[in-house]
């Protein structure tokens, strides 16, 4: 094994430390009640939504029993939509979502209010986090309450990016 593998495989595990969060989902989730709009008030960071604003996603039911999403918003003064499909789980609060068939990803709905009308929703990792809401605007005591969980669960808050809406 050359000296370069080597310091290489040595460093793997430093430069991939993961953070450590709590993704777990909510115990009972009824997709009827779930499904609809939802207005994107603030995520972490990452390239498919990068510069988007006014963001929000529309979740029904697909003929075949998967979830047709449709994500929407502005980005650099245009329209932009996206269309993907959902598969449920057998574990509440646990979809796997679809942009790019073949590949699937994690869509956890870790927080959900009694009323279904704020969620905060996680992915299989600690690279995305979602607030959203059934109205383009939050409470601001609803806000501090959902900021709340997401710290206890272990996430940076403080990496969020505020949507305009």
């Amino acid at each position: 094994m050359s000296i370069l593998v080597a310091s290489l495989l040595c460093l793997a595990p430093c430069s991939c430390k993961a953070q450590k969060v709590d993704n777990s989902t909510v115990k009972t989730l009824d997709l009827g009640r779930y499904l609809g709009t939802w207005y994107e008030i603030a995520r972490f960071d990452h390239s498919f939504e990068r510069g988007l604003s006014y963001a929000k996603a529309q979740y029904s039911i697909n003929s075949d029993g998967t979830v047709l999403v449709n994500n929407s918003g502005i980005k650099n003064g245009k329209y932009k939509m996206s269309t993907g499909k959902a598969k449920i789980t057998d574990t509440a609060g646990l979809l796997r979502v679809s942009f790019f068939w073949p590949f699937y990803s994690d869509y956890r709905v870790m927080m959900l209010s009694d009323d279904y009308n704020y969620a905060l929703v996680g992915s299989g990792s600690s690279k995305y986090l979602w607030i959203l809401s059934r109205t383009p605007k939050v409470p601001a005591d609803v806000l501090q309450q959902i900021l709340n969980v997401a710290t206890e669960r272990g996430y940076d808050t403080s990496k969020l990016i505020w949507v305009d809406q």
